[in-house]
């Protein structure tokens, strides 16, 4: 069965590469970005930036926990900051654009998105948040369909016996444990709804898969006040 893993995790590795792609693209177009533009990526790296048709002049703000891997991955010319994204270490507008990539319902409780969600539109003259759809049929981190529909105590005897993510990645004892620990405290799915409340002056997009809105995002495009002369 190893190969089998083997390839499913190579399939679902490149249709999340595409996507990705296809997602930067658009974010790049959307925003105006460019060599020059300032960009805050809030609980990212710099990997997804280099599916991006250009590199923008990139900082990077990582939780204080994600030192070690971070400060691995990140070429020494991007800065990188750890904080948290609940109160970042930013004056007002400070950056042209704060980008965001499935961080959002990974900070805790709804008081904490909503501080997530307002410090983003504090630092940024634009911003680009990215969330996985909670109406979409496939739990995103657990790769189950309908588990994350199940009532809180239902999800935790459900996931510890049953993960496709699992199954394909086969982790640790203590990464899975850390893993599912964090997946049922921490991680708390948006809606269009809630996630329009959290970003009132932000439209909502749609990035759709087999016809399911998978993915949403929270988009402030205003290029006019973006850049001062």
């Amino acid at each position: 069965m190893a190969w089998v893993r083997r390839l499913l995790k190579q399939y679902l590795s490149a249709i999340s590469r595409g996507a990705r792609g296809r997602r930067m693209e658009e974010c790049v177009r959307l925003l105006r970005i460019d060599a020059g533009t300032r960009v805050l990526d809030v609980g990212g790296t710099p990997d997804i930036w280099r599916l991006a048709p250009v590199m923008p002049r990139l900082t990077v703000l990582n939780h204080p926990r994600a030192e070690r891997e971070a400060l691995s991955e990140v070429p020494r010319e991007v800065p990188v900051v750890f904080g948290d994204g609940r109160a970042l270490p930013f004056a007002d507008k400070s950056f042209d654009v704060v980008f965001s990539n499935s961080v959002i319902e990974h900070v805790g409780s709804a008081a904490d998105q909503a501080r997530f969600a307002a410090e983003i539109a504090r630092v940024g003259k634009t911003y680009w948040v990215e969330t996985p759809n909670r109406y979409f049929f496939a739990e995103q981190h657990l790769w189950m369909p309908f588990a994350h529909w199940l009532p809180k105590r239902w999800q935790a005897a459900c996931v510890r016996r049953i993960s496709a993510w699992e199954w394909v990645v086969r982790p640790a004892a203590d990464e899975r444990d850390f893993y599912f620990e964090h997946y049922l405290k921490d991680v708390g799915l948006l809606s269009t709804r809630k996630l329009r409340s959290l970003f009132p002056g932000a439209r909502i997009r749609r990035e759709r898969f087999l016809g399911w809105t998978k993915s949403l995002i929270a988009l402030c495009a205003t290029p006019a006040a973006r850049r001062q002369p």
